[in-house]
């Protein structure tokens, strides 16, 4: 889409599913109307507002927040390489409450030692207060 100026555009909605961050275009516009995306640090609620290369996109995505640079707008929803040249990612890394970065450990376990038997699930379950 271009505009007077001669810039080209596309609807956020669209872009972010031709970006491959949400499953769905319905799903896209659902999450613009709620107001949970800001367009160069402005909140929209509009599926059909127009993002431009240059513009700085900053939303919740699952456990983190995403901040991306729109390079161009996108032709069609294509395989992930190409998707990945839509945008820029500036996000932070990901850190937990501890600092650390996220991720989650596995419990230590020696190497072979199989599947725990029924004392081990019953000691996990007593640390973990679990049932």
């Amino acid at each position: 889409m271009e505009d007077g100026t001669g810039q080209t555009g596309q609807r956020i909605d669209r872009w972010l599913w031709c970006a491959r961050f949400i499953k769905s275009r319905s799903l896209a516009s659902g999450f613009v109307q709620t107001g949970r995306l800001r367009v160069n640090g402005e909140r929209i609620s509009k599926a059909s507002r127009i993002v431009r290369p240059g513009d700085v996109l900053t939303f919740p995505l699952g456990p983190h927040i995403r901040v991306v640079k729109v390079l161009a707008p996108a032709a069609r929803r294509g395989p992930a390489p190409e998707a990945r040249a839509l945008y820029e990612d500036m996000s932070p890394p990901a850190r937990t409450q501890d600092g650390k970065p996220d991720g989650a450990t596995p419990a230590a376990r020696e190497s072979g030692a199989g599947r725990p038997t029924k004392k081990d699930r019953r000691n996990i379950d007593a640390w973990t207060g679990g049932n």
